[in-house]
């Protein structure tokens, strides 16, 4: 015979299900990548703060792990649509990584104004405005529990922040780089144009470095991770508690890894 269960255990499965910050960590350090356009929000450019401040509630709930953000400036400027009509590949690139600073400046401030403290580090010279990212600086911050945001790309010209994340995170030593999407994973073909393509559960990094349809990373990052075994979770942003799940090691999203899962 069932019986009714009492209220207090109908709060706390109230509480279970609604936030998974009482979900211990799977993954113990993290990067999460974001790309310019996921801080756009509502506006066609620009930087939008509601879509920020939702962002820094979402990490809010992630409980007993370090979390690297590496951010892109696509929402400002991309470095290889700039190039042209006279403006020199290095000169776009250079403009595109100084895009990457403004949107971790502005992500900083937002997650410091809502409870999640943070410090932005930048792999380009920038000292009036952001502090040179070194690895002992990132290692200081996160063992004080604040989110790292790192900006710069890799410092270079020629290499997208895709690749620097992979690279960031190997650094790091990040148990996975959560790759953060406006679909929920990744699909056998383009699922905007087929209406018939399969979503991936789980894909080998040899498989996503060959197959020209996953498009979801740059080949070159995505042939870095596969070179170290480096993880990768490719997720929908904006889907509530997805952070969260990913670090706690729920099936969200497709996992891209060594071996077949």
């Amino acid at each position: 015979m069932n019986s009714k269960p009492s209220p207090q255990c109908e709060d706390w499965a109230s509480v279970y299900s609604d936030s998974f910050a009482i979900l211990e960590a799977m993954y113990k350090r993290v990067l999460l990548k974001l790309s310019g356009e996921q801080l756009q929000g509502q506006y066609d450019g620009g930087f939008d703060a509601e879509r920020a401040a939702w962002i820094a509630d979402e990490i809010k709930k992630v409980q007993g792990a370090e979390i690297i953000v590496m951010i892109g400036g696509g929402n400002y400027a991309r470095g290889a649509q700039l190039a042209g009509g006279g403006v020199q590949r290095v000169t776009a690139d250079n403009i595109g990584m100084l895009a990457t600073v403004m949107n971790a400046l502005a992500l900083q401030d937002v997650f410091n104004a809502n409870g999640l403290e943070a410090r932005a580090l930048t792999n380009i010279k920038a000292d009036q405005v952001a502090d040179q990212f070194t690895h002992r600086r990132a290692l200081s911050h996160l063992e004080k529990g604040r989110v790292v945001i790192v900006a710069g790309g890799i410092g270079r010209p020629y290499l997208t922040t895709d690749t620097a994340a992979v690279s960031l995170a190997l650094e790091l030593q990040c148990d996975v780089i959560m790759k953060a999407t406006k679909v929920d994973g990744v699909y056998d073909s383009d699922p905007s144009t087929n209406p018939s393509a399969q979503k991936l559960q789980h894909v080998t990094l040899r498989e996503a470095v060959e197959n020209p349809d996953i498009k979801v990373m740059d080949k070159a990052a995505i042939a870095l991770a596969e070179d170290h075994g480096q993880s990768i979770v490719v997720f929908e942003l904006l889907q509530p508690d997805n952070i969260a799940k990913v670090v706690a090691g729920e099936t969200v999203g497709t996992t891209i890894s060594a071996h077949q899962g």
